[in-house]
């Protein structure tokens, strides 16, 4: 899913993995970040493939938020390294923020494209567009109590 911050992108992909669980799935939920710091732990103790197998052992990975912050070589490694092992193995759900065209932007070109090649062989590509709702909602008082 890719699209403008505030759009339902990660809403989505909560129903998606609530699904999922009510249908007896396991489901894997990481952030760019947290997937890289999973990763960068099982690297200091040489755990890495049995980290990404215990990964894709479940039925569903998500990673949220793809885009928000440039992604640097471990984190790209990191994400190329779970996409590329769960390829045609499991599903994998990505939120983020810009098009999958624009992954050069925030991590390296080579990593970049080997992993969008790999996202979007088979993909699902959803795309969401508007303004944020919760700055709709915030713009207009909705969901804020005042202070007493």
């Amino acid at each position: 899913m890719s699209g403008p911050s505030g759009t339902g992108k990660s809403y989505f992909v909560e129903g998606l993995a609530a699904a999922a669980i009510e249908s007896d799935m396991r489901v894997a939920w990481f952030t760019l970040e947290t997937l890289t710091q999973t990763i960068g732990k099982a690297n200091v103790d040489g755990s890495v493939a049995r980290t990404i197998a215990r990964i894709c052992g479940v039925d569903l990975i998500i990673v949220d938020d793809i885009g928000m912050l440039p992604a640097g070589q471990d984190a790209a490694e990191a994400f190329y390294r779970v996409i590329d092992a769960a390829y045609e193995r499991r599903s994998i759900a990505v939120t983020r923020n810009i098009h999958p065209s624009g992954f050069d932007t925030i991590m390296p070109k080579t990593l970049a494209t080997a992993t969008v090649d790999r996202l979007l062989h088979h993909a699902h590509l959803v795309l969401t567009k508007g303004d944020s709702h919760r700055l709709a909602e915030a713009l207009a008082g909705k969901g804020v109590l005042p202070l007493t």
